[in-house]
């Protein structure tokens, strides 16, 4: 079937125009691939966190005791709602690993001399537990009745280079075993492998997890016929509040910590918060993009539109409807939109699989399940279809409804008089060329000021992919540089009397020393609980400071409680409320304390107090269980050797190596969202600018050429067009850096805060980084206007159309 004449005008049109169109279609291309990665994205990490859940039977309320005889399990299976209940033996553990490969190495005093802590989870007969299932990833099951194998935690056993047939010294109830790992193994209430204890930070390097036989090791830790661990499933629709509120009663007296829900279990927390702050991304950042490149479309579409007046003209002459006009530039914003959606869906869909397996890999989710649904592809084509469509129709419009012979003429200009800055004698400063690329700018402001705008907005872009970064430097040194003023924290086995910071602080390396008491609690203020860290602090020192997000040093009242901002306003606890503690050491028991005020901290939910309160508040005399020092400068080695030797220290652990594992658990998802904003507000900026040159180009060919003809320069006239672009783009920086600032403010709006408040802080580099990437991206663009200027054919622009 042959093609009609105004589908040979679209073709011939396409193949002429393609440059332009091709950018638009980037411009599309990048803002469809950016909403399809970040959405497929966390939509595939929720379908793979969900499979890896109900496969191994992730349970749904946890506590942890002190001891309890089994048969209290049946009591627990028998309140209403709960379906399964497994007990079991959850025990800490240290490994002398360091220690032992340097003495085999010969080389005592070297490397880490902390041994890594653990815990030991107790395996069923048979070995696979009814909830908390275990993934295998390498290796057998330990044997029944065998207390010399193990399974252990992957992550660690990559850190550690230990592999399947290894032994792992290990060290339970002051005994020291030798263990053989029979498999390296997983488990989804360990995605996050967090040590136990006030540190959210998970650290594959001193945090590991055993699975072995139960009833093999019961006798070592004293729990034959007991369990200090219970995790329960729940029937749908079962009232979970009423569940851990008989949870709590049934095992007060057995010591119970505190039942939770599965969305305060700590591996499980911690996930959920990384998830949801990918979820507030993959929703902000997409429609962002989506909006820009929608925007941008309608503008470009309607500008191409605009330049092909006299041919729209011509169709209405010869007899050509306007529906058959407007459907001649529905396909064509139609065509364009097209091959840019399919660019943007298969290069989404190929960088959500790799963002997918990142963060798969960065949360250590065993499992893959990617996919990129319809309900994500189908919006976001009809949405740049649509946009696209209006762009082109809404400019159609307004020519169709003039007459042949006037649409025909050339579009007059706005204004004839002399623009504003040219009244107060800017235009004399620039010479003749100046006063043209002015009057052309000021006569067509609308113009102008769109192309601008689309311009400022991949600048603001590009700032936003930095801001992250930006803010969690803030973050970093607030926190760990000015709050937290020690080299090194020591934890301690139990709270330990006051002397123990004398003892330390006698050692050679030791610059000062200093205690800490720190206790988790469950606070409770009417329907609102949470499970928090108390820190008590002595008046007078030094290391510790308490300080807001301003980087003040904050008061510390006497008798009451001091509560992170965040955490009140979660709570609904205001200065002056008495609120609920439940003690879970010392003498245990619930008490009120009244709140004497709140601080702005930029890192977690917690609670402060004077030290001698929270040891009166604990019944017990001056006790610390922390210990913060500072050191001489490469002492900490041997410092780390001192301690490790001293009976009551559990754990040594550098502030640098604390912030290493931070910037390392956050560089990588970094890095990855700063290059996908920049490559695509690169994308956007030369789309616009590359656009508006092209289109000033053909409007404006004539005159160009005529300038040529007169004797000016290619260097000249290529000033005048390119020097209008320039201008906008210099315009559009400053406005650009300050919606950047906005949309910055609007992501950390969306993001949880229970983790970290990200401040709003935008550096001058990021700043400086939008400005370059864009006027780099404006460079390439005017690099290749300028090669079209270069060829300009004087004969042919210069034809009268009569």
């Amino acid at each position: 079937m042959p093609l009609s004449t105004l589908n040979r005008k679209l073709l011939r049109d396409l193949r002429e125009r393609w440059a332009q169109l091709a950018t638009i279609g980037l411009v599309v291309a990048a803002g469809i691939a950016a909403f399809v990665a970040l959405q497929a994205t966390w939509q595939s990490l929720e379908q793979t966190r969900d499979t890896y859940y109900e496969e191994y039977r992730f349970g749904d309320v946890f506590v942890g005791l002190e001891r309890a005889p089994d048969r209290v399990a049946d009591r627990l299976a028998n309140i209403a709602g709960v379906t399964l209940v497994y007990p079991r033996l959850v025990a800490p553990v240290r490994i002398p690993l360091a220690s032992a490969r340097a003495e085999t190495a010969g080389e005592p005093g070297t490397g880490r001399q902390q041994p890594p802590i653990g815990q030991v989870v107790g395996l069923p007969p048979g070995g696979d537990p009814p909830l908390n299932g275990v993934f295998l990833m390498d290796g057998r099951m330990v044997e029944p009745g065998r207390a010399d194998e193990a399974l252990l935690i992957e992550t660690f056993a990559e850190r550690a280079g230990i592999a399947v047939g290894d032994t792992l010294p290990v060290v339970m109830e002051g005994n020291l075993r030798q263990v053989r790992i029979t498999g390296l193994a997983a488990a989804p209430e360990y995605v996050y492998p967090a040590p136990p204890g006030t540190d959210p930070i998970p650290d594959d390097e001193r945090f590991a997890v055993l699975w072995m036989d139960r009833q093999a090791v019961a006798p070592a830790f004293q729990m034959e016929g007991a369990f200090n661990d219970v995790v329960l499933r729940l029937a749908p629709g079962a009232v979970e509040e009423a569940v851990l509120a008989e949870t709590d009663r049934i095992l007060e007296p057995y010591g119970g910590r505190g039942a939770v829900g599965r969305d305060l279990q700590r591996s499980n927390f911690f996930l959920e918060m990384r998830m949801d702050q990918l979820q507030a991304l993959s929703g902000f950042v997409p429609i962002l993009f989506l909006g820009v490149a929608a925007f941008l479309l309608n503008v470009v579409l309607s500008r191409l539109v605009k330049l092909q007046r006299g041919e729209i003209a011509a169709l209405k002459a010869l007899g050509y409807r306007d529906r058959e006009i407007g459907g001649y530039y529905v396909k064509m914003a139609l065509v364009v939109v097209l091959l840019g959606t399919g660019l943007g869906l298969a290069l989404g869909a190929w960088m959500g699989r790799g963002l997918t397996g990142f963060f798969t890999e960065f949360f250590r989710l065993p499992l893959l399940e990617y996919s990129v649904p319809l309900a994500i592809a189908v919006p976001a084509v009809l949405v740049a279809a649509v946009f696209g469509v209006l762009g082109a129709f809404g400019t159609l419009r307004g020519i169709l409804r003039l007459a042949p012979a006037e649409a025909m003429h050339p579009e007059p200009p706005a204004s004839y008089r002399p623009t504003l800055l040219e009244r107060f004698g800017v235009g004399d400063l620039f010479g003749s060329s100046g006063r043209m690329i002015l009057r052309e700018l000021g006569r067509r402001k609308l113009r102008t000021a769109l192309s601008s705008f689309g311009i400022a907005l991949a600048v603001g872009i590009i700032v936003v992919g930095r801001f992250s970064s930006d803010a969690f430097d803030l973050i970093l040194d607030r926190h760990y540089q000015m709050a937290m003023q020690e080299d090194v924290s020591v934890s301690l086995i139990g709270p330990t009397p006051e002397r123990a910071v004398r003892e330390v602080a006698a050692l050679p390396e030791v610059g000062r020393a200093e205690g800490l008491r720190v206790t988790s609690v469950r606070l409770v203020s009417g329907a609102h609980y949470r499970d928090i860290p108390i820190y008590g602090y002595r008046e007078g020192d030094r290391l510790r400071r308490l300080m807001d997000a301003q980087g003040r040093v904050a008061a510390m009242p006497t008798g009451g409680l001091v509560l992170t901002e965040t955490l009140a306003d979660l709570m609904g606890i205001q200065v002056g409320d008495s609120v609920e503690v439940q003690l879970r050491e010392g003498r245990g028991g619930t008490r009120r304390l009244p709140v004497t005020g709140t601080v702005d901290e930029m890192f977690g939910l917690q609670g402060h107090m004077r030290l001698d309160d929270l040891n009166r508040l604990l019944g017990e005399g001056p006790t610390v269980n922390s210990l913060l020092l500072t050191i001489e400068r490469d002492d900490f080695q041997l410092l780390e050797a001192r301690l490790a030797r001293m009976p009551r220290v559990q754990e040594v652990t550098a502030k640098a190596h604390q912030i290493g594992r931070l910037e390392e658990l956050t560089a990588e998802p970094q890095r990855a969202l700063v290059l996908i904003l920049s490559i695509f507000g690169s994308v956007i900026a030369v789309g616009v600018v590359y656009n508006n040159a092209r289109v000033a180009l053909s409007v404006r060919a004539r005159d160009l050429a005529s300038l040529r003809v007169l004797g000016f320069t290619r260097g000249e006239i290529s000033g005048i067009l390119l020097g209008e672009q320039g201008i906008q783009v210099l315009m559009a920086i400053p406005v650009g850096l300050f919606i950047g600032r906005i949309l910055s403010g609007l992501l950390a709006a969306t993001l949880d805060p229970e983790e970290y408040r990200f401040p709003l802080m935008v550096s001058p580099q990021t700043y400086a980084y939008a400005a370059i990437v864009v006027l780099a991206a404006a460079l390439v663009s005017a690099l290749l206007v300028r090669r079209r200027l270069d060829h300009l054919d004087l004969i042919g622009v210069l034809k009268t159309r009569e």
